[in-house]
């Protein structure tokens, strides 16, 4: 099942890996990509060794790792140290275009094979961080069969646009970003993936979070990113459907299922048909 929410957390603070675990969130995303410092890389990889290699609790989140970039030089390293800790999953940031997702691959790969013994580990790409991954993004078309998901960003793009700001007063994505943002989900729908959204940046704005989770059900992403714990319960609540929700896609699937072969069937004085069908799936999917 696809992770509601995925929180990121420094792999180099002790402090913050700690509070992850009792975070609530499905996924917790270590990083050492931005929010650790060059000189600090190497303790971070220890970190997160030890981290992942500590005992869990049974509803402890799934663990995974942000890499640096295929570009730095230092994902080889990166994974060398935290395939240790079999991780849940990788995300790579920047990537260009899906040759960097398919060098991800083929590292991965290796490691399974020489060292490891393990089942394929997924892979979720930030797949718009960069102008030349943005015009690269139909790339995603026929993925290595580990990239789980794709999800977006527009702050890296901001920088590399010379953007002064990215944001509306109101917290909302100006016009190019909203642009990428579609792009991106409509490329990881060509792929067959889910999208998650980006982050919301104002971990205090829990009305705009709110907000902004609730769209990213409607246009049809499948979790969200975090940077902060108390953002956790609000993206869930989002990303988790009503009662009233899980009641009328049953509905919607029995009406289905009672006219086998159909391409259309009645309810509630309404005509329903395929697209119909996957909604409420969708939703059952959601259902927790």
């Amino acid at each position: 099942m696809i992770p509601r929410s995925w929180l990121f957390v420094p792999g180099d603070s002790e402090r913050k890996l700690a509070r992850a675990r009792e975070s609530g969130a499905d996924a917790v995303i270590v990083d050492l990509e931005d929010s650790v410092v060059p000189e600090r890389k190497a303790l971070a990889r220890e970190m997160t060794v030890a981290f992942l290699m500590a005992p869990r609790l049974a509803d402890c989140p799934a663990l995974w790792v942000r890499v640096n970039p295929v570009s730095s030089g230092l994902m080889p390293d990166d994974l060398a140290a935290v395939m240790r800790g079999a991780p849940a999953g990788i995300v790579l940031p920047k990537p260009d275009s899906i040759a960097d997702v398919q060098a991800l691959d083929e590292a991965l790969a290796g490691l399974e094979r020489s060292t490891l013994g393990r089942s394929r580990t997924p892979v979720m790409a930030i797949a718009t961080e960069t102008a030349l991954a943005v015009t690269n993004l139909a790339g995603y078309a026929r993925p290595p069969a580990r990239l789980l998901a794709l999800t977006w960003g527009g702050e890296d793009l901001s920088a590399e646009l010379g953007a002064t700001l990215n944001r509306d007063p109101d917290g909302e994505f100006r016009f190019t970003y909203r642009m990428v943002r579609s792009l991106c989900q409509l490329a990881a729908a060509a792929a067959g993936l889910p999208a998650i959204e980006t982050i919301s940046p104002d971990f205090r704005d829990e009305t705009g979070l709110a907000r902004r989770a609730t769209r990213a059900v409607e246009d049809g992403f499948s979790g969200m990113l975090a940077i902060h714990p108390a953002q956790v319960p609000v993206i869930n609540a989002a990303f988790t459907p009503t009662a009233e929700q899980i009641d009328n896609a049953r509905r919607v699937l029995a009406a289905f299922d009672a006219s086998p072969g159909a391409g259309a069937v009645q309810l509630d004085g309404r005509m329903l048909d395929r697209p119909h069908r996957a909604q409420a799936q969708r939703v059952m999917e959601r259902a927790r």
